[in-house]
This record gives C-alpha cells, sequence and structure tokens, in this order.
C-alpha cells in the first residue's frame, strides 16, 4: 500500500481525521464533535481514539507520520499549542511530544489556517504558484500565507493573524478586545449579525424565514441573495467591501501571486466576488491590481491534506519546521528546500 500520513484537524467544533495520501488523496476519514469544554487530555484521548479507528480500519496502511494543525495561538516549531481561545483548558500543552510517545511515529503540528493554504497551495486552488494567501471567512477570519514555497511563520509561528487587521475605527468591539477588527466586521460572525439587526422578529422577511425567526446567519443571507432578496443583496454588497478593504491590505503587505478565500462564507463567492474586485480596483495602488482572487477548491480537506503534507513532503517546500525539529532530536535531515521541485 502507498504510503499514507494520518491527519487530523483539530476544531472547536468539529475534531476531523483521515488517512491521507502523498497525491492529496483522501483516502478514509472520521470526525466527532470536539469536546472543547472539557479540557485537552478529553481532546487528546479524542484524537487517540479516532487514530484507532481508522488504524483498525486500514490494518495494511503504511502510515509514515502524523500531522496536525489546530487553531492558534500555537509553536510549530516547539509542538506547543499555546492557548486557543476556542478550546477550553489548552495552556502551553506540549501536542507533539504527547502524540508521539503516544504513536512512536513522527508528528508535526501546525495553524490551522496555515495547513489549508498549505494543504491550497500543494494540491487546491493555488498549484503552481509561487506565493499565495489564503483568507478563511467562517465564524472568524483567519489566513496563511505560502511565500516562496514556503510558510511563513514569523516569531514564534505567530504571524499573519489577519483577522485582527485594523481596517476600521468603528463597529463591534471583536473577542480580543480591539475595535475595527477585519473579523469584526467582515466575517460570516459579523455579517449575520448585521442581517439580524436588519430585520426583526416577526416581520415576514426572507432572512427571518429562512432563519426560521432567529437570529441569521450568514448561509441564511447567502441563500435569500440567491433567491434575489434586495436587503440580502445589500448585505452582500457591504460584506464584499469589507472583504475587498481586507484583501487589498493583504495584497500590499504579501504581494503574492493569488488570495484564495475558503471557509463557509467562500460558498457564496460568486455573489460576493464582483464588489470585491471593484473594491480591491478602487482601493490597491495599479501594480498589485491584477492579482488573482480565487475561491478555495479543497472545502473541509484543506488542513487536512496541509497537515498530511508536513509529514508526506518533509523536505521538500513547504515543510521547514519538520526538518528542525528532527535535528532537534540528533537526526541529520537537513535538505536545500529551495532545490526542491514542487510537484
Amino acid at each position: 500500500m502507498t504510503k499514507l500520513a494520518l491527519a487530523f484537524d483539530l476544531g472547536g467544533t468539529e475534531l476531523r481525521g483521515a488517512l491521507v495520501e502523498r497525491g492529496g488523496g483522501v483516502a478514509a476519514r472520521v470526525s466527532a464533535p470536539t469536546l472543547a469544554g472539557a479540557g485537552s487530555e478529553a481532546v487528546i484521548g479524542q484524537i487517540i481514539t479516532l487514530a484507532g479507528t481508522l488504524l483498525a480500519e486500514h490494518p495494511q496502511a503504511k502510515v509514515a507520520g502524523i500531522g496536525m494543525c489546530a487553531p492558534g495561538p500555537l509553536d510549530p516549531k516547539a509542538g506547543i499549542v499555546i492557548g486557543p481561545p476556542t478550546l477550553a483548558g489548552w495552556h502551553d500543552v506540549p501536542l507533539i511530544d504527547i502524540l508521539s510517545r503516544q504513536f512512536g511515529l513522527p508528528v508535526r503540528l501546525e495553524n490551522d489556517a496555515n495547513a489549508a493554504a498549505l494543504g491550497e497551495w500543494r494540491f487546491g486552488a493555488g498549484r503552481g504558484s509561487g506565493s499565495l494567501v489564503f483568507v478563511t471567512v467562517s465564524t472568524g477570519i483567519g489566513g496563511g500565507v505560502v511565500a516562496d514555497g514556503h510558510i511563513y511563520h514569523g516569531r514564534r509561528g505567530l504571524a499573519a493573524e489577519i483577522g485582527h487587521m485594523t481596517i476600521t475605527g468603528e463597529g463591534d468591539r471583536c473577542f480580543c478586545g480591539a475595535v475595527g477588527c477585519f473579523e469584526a466586521v467582515a466575517s460570516g460572525t459579523a455579517l449575520g449579525r448585521r442581517a439580524t439587526r436588519l430585520t426583526a422578529t416577526g416581520d415576514g422577511s426572507l432572512l427571518r424565514r429562512l432563519s426560521g425567526d432567529g437570529d441569521v446567519s450568514a448561509r441564511h443571507v447567502v441563500e435569500a441573495a440567491r433567491a434575489g432578496d434586495h436587503r440580502a443583496l445589500e448585505l452582500i454588497d457591504a460584506e464584499a467591501k469589507w472583504l475587498g478593504v481586507g484583501f487589498t491590505n493583504l495584497l500590499h503587505l504579501y504581494s503574492p501571486d493569488l488570495i484564495v478565500m475558503g471557509g463557509g462564507l467562500a460558498n457564496g463567492f460568486d455573489l460576493l466576488a464582483r464588489g470585491i474586485r471593484a473594491t480591491v480596483e478602487q482601493r490597491a495602488m495599479p501594480a498589485y491590481r491584477d492579482v488573482p482572487i480565487v475561491q478555495a477548491q479543497l472545502g473541509d480537506r484543506a488542513g487536512l491534506i496541509g497537515a498530511a503534507s508536513l509529514i508526506l513532503w518533509e523536505g521538500e517546500p513547504g515543510a521547514p519546521l519538520a526538518i528542525a525539529q528532527d535535528e532537534d532530536n540528533g537526526a541529520s535531515k537537513r535538505a536545500d528546500a529551495r532545490e526542491a521541485s514542487h510537484g
């Protein structure tokens, strides 16, 4: 059987696991609701259980290692999950050490948005490009940057927290405590909040009917916009403007070959694309205006595939941290990643 990696994508709502092939194919996958409020030991127990399920169902699998992605902040080189706000009781958890001792396999850890960026760069919408910025727009806004074939990590792996760029001085307060964060004004949560405020319980609007007369979500806005609802279309226009402002900042900061938009709101990309492009044309300097802005291709597989590639493509572009970790363990596997070909 072909060499595989165990991959896990740890989210605040769902924990996903998979066996992933070197070519990016997902041979098998499992999932479970994350015990997000139960602490790190409970969630690590879930990871071990899902791994056992995958291995029991595929006893002939030749597993090379475990690729793990999780919400930040985390330190991918040290293998420590520092303290993600969506997971209770996670404070400086040495996840690589715990899992490597449990399974006797190499383990690599990456921020979830970075892993998704890597997956899209290697196997999805960014395949063949030299660099990209991946933006996930869902409950919040996250991002990852691939520059010259490598994830850009910054100090302690904390780079590219693009959801907390300040893009306005107004609006709702972000969970981080600041006002005007990209996430606070342009996430799917922010779009749903605006739609809820624009309507009222029992007003008969399509938005409220779709929501069962409760709070309106971004998904309801997209559905209503597809049906031609004028309120929803106005909300989509405003959302596209804010995304365009944020994307313009990212173009100026990173000068990527393309921007890839993923996350739940990317399901409405066809409705948003024209407005995003119009804002970029208006606000970006001319040299940046021709950069493509495209929809992600891998969906919820992006993080799993990107995490697995840290094992399966070790020593090639995209996985320099894995090499550094092996050196710390006394191995001498450093390769010149710049000379490795992108396959």
